[in-house]
């Protein structure tokens, strides 16, 4: 009878962690983020369902927001790597270097991060490298061009045109130091940037905007300006300024249009990520990949607030919000 239990004893201490797992052992995911974003949150998820990953089931996600303040980010971070997750997921720019810069081995899939090869998380989209992969949302300088000729459609005067940064987002910092002077050489346009890095400091950068009568605005976009949407609405109306901005969210609210990937979509796309990673394939393995769909989104009540006529090149693709 003891040789039969020190046989068994034996076999269990030898079976493996993916027989394991097939029996329903759970796997653990930590996801870090700015603000909590629940439609956002439920496309995951429902992406892993879909997989067959159920959170509380087969599945434990850890989640961690900073609640707007990068410099919790860090600490943030590290907690999630104390867990031990098979992999992390991160949300926008600053949470995806905080979690690259805490971990050189735990599996990473950013989402809605733009320009991660500039910022130094992957070395090229093709072949990432590293423990790090997933979803970016742009090509910076091509997109930040197409999104001011959208909105000098709808304005054919602006000459001077403000561009809303966060300097606390490291994609932002670029956009500052490369893409706004070289777009404002290829353009022809006056840009000039505001910045905000708080709810109240948006206020000040409409203001600055203002003072420098700028004929338009483009909300570069940031977690940010989309948790502080109908703020910024509020502001842009306050100073009739024509505005584009980053998030459907913000058009819905009242903005006049809005132009970016869908972030929906890519939400999906990383639960598909998630999925072949959990199975054994590893980050440097999977291309990060571009954005295959997008979202225009035009206010036609705001658009007449402001005087404005919009032109069918832009009508025709457009969502209309009346």
């Amino acid at each position: 009878m003891k040789r039969r239990e020190f046989i068994a004893g034996t076999a269990a201490l030898l079976v493996s962690p993916r027989r394991l797992r097939a029996q329903g052992t759970s796997r653990r995911i930590g996801f870090l983020a700015n603000f909590e974003n629940l439609s956002s949150r439920e496309v995951l998820l429902s992406g892993l369902r879909e997989k067959g990953w159920i959170d509380g089931k087969n599945l434990i996600i850890d989640y961690r927001y900073s609640e707007g303040e990068a410099e919790r980010l860090t600490a943030l971070a590290t907690e999630l790597v104390a867990l031990k997750p098979d992999l992390l997921v991160s949300s926008s720019p600053q949470p995806a270097v905080a979690l690259k810069t805490a971990t050189a081995t735990i599996p990473i899939v950013f989402v809605a991060v733009a320009d991660p090869v500039g910022l130094g998380l992957v070395q090229s989209l093709s072949r990432p490298g590293g423990n790090i992969t997933g979803l970016a949302t742009l090509v910076p300088e091509e997109f930040l061009a197409k999104r001011i000729e959208m909105l000098r459609e709808l304005v054919p005067s602006a000459s001077k045109i403000a561009i809303l940064l966060n300097p606390g987002n490291p994609f932002h910092q670029k956009v500052a130091a490369e893409y706004v002077p070289r777009t404002a050489r290829s353009l022809g346009v006056t840009l000039t940037i505001v910045e905000a890095t708080s709810a109240e400091g948006l206020d000040a950068a409409f203001a600055a905007a203002a003072t420098q009568h700028v004929d338009a605005i483009v909300d570069v976009g940031d977690p940010l300006t989309l948790q502080q949407a109908p703020r910024i609405v509020a502001l842009a109306a306050k100073y009739r300024l024509p505005a584009n901005y980053f998030y459907r969210a913000s058009v819905v609210n009242g903005g006049l249009i809005a132009y970016s990937p869908d972030f929906a979509d890519m939400y999906r796309r990383a639960a598909e990520y998630v999925d072949k990673i959990l199975r054994g394939t590893k980050p440097s393995d999977l291309p990060a990949e571009r954005p295959t769909k997008y979202e225009l989104v035009i206010n036609m009540k705001t658009a007449k607030a402001l005087g404005l006529t919009v032109p069918p090149s832009l009508l025709v693709s457009a969502e209309v919000i009346e």
